[in-house]
Formats: C-alpha cells, structure tokens, sequence
C-alpha cells in the first residue's frame, strides 16, 4: 500500500531541515504504517512550554533549530500511541534514511526518557 502526506503535514514540515523533510517524503510512500507529521519546526517558547508541561526535558530540542520532526502512526484514520507501532515506523525511517546517505537519531533508542514518534538530524553530522 502507498500512503501520501496530507497537506497539514506538509505544512508541519516547513522550516525543517531538507535532508528530513526528504526523508519524511520518501519514507510515507513505501512505508508499512501510515504515518502524520506531529510536529517539526518550534519556537523557543513553544519548547518552554512542552518543558513546563512535563512533555519535554529541554530548552535545546532540535525542533528549535529544524533539526527534528515527531511522527504519529495512523491506523484506520486513527492517530494510534501504540508502542509496538512505533519500532516498525522507526525501522523503515532508519532504512530510507540509511538509502540516502543521512545519519538520523530515533527517540526511541534513547536510554531514558523514550520517545517512539521523534526522528532527528545526527548532531555530530548536522550540528
């Protein structure tokens, strides 16, 4: 099955960084999970807020710079949270970042803190 943007994710994704735009673009259409754009580009007070919320743990997110994008699963026109959905998603991401030579970080992978629907830019080749 092929899946497309919709136009509110595309709009999500201005002002982010092309290298993940271009892979965002790339992944929805072979991708095995349907998937929307959440989030890209933040502002500063945007950051603050999440971080006052609890729904962050920093003032230096790489949404700030355009260096990130959150993704949500789609699932029969629902947005789904479910963990499982998100290494699948995450896999294919990794892949079709790899094919275009683009070193990516998925939240999920992180020790602490887990985010399943963030993807961002490699600090140490995109500082």
């Amino acid at each position: 099955m092929s899946f497309r943007l919709s136009s509110r994710s595309h709009a999500r994704l201005k002002g982010v960084h092309p290298a993940l735009v271009g892979i965002v673009e790339a992944a929805i259409r072979t991708s095995p999970i349907d998937f929307m754009v959440t989030e890209g580009l933040r502002s500063p007070a945007r950051q603050a807020a999440l971080l006052k919320a609890g729904a962050s743990r920093t003032l230096n997110s790489r949404h700030i710079t355009g260096h990130a994008v959150d993704l949500a699963a789609v699932v029969e026109g629902q947005i789904r949270w479910d963990w499982p959905l998100y290494p699948r998603l995450a896999a294919h991401i990794k892949a079709t970042a790899m094919a275009r030579g683009v070193a990516i970080v998925w939240g999920g992978d992180w020790p602490r803190l887990r985010d399943g629907p963030h993807f961002e830019l490699d600090r140490k080749v995109f500082p």
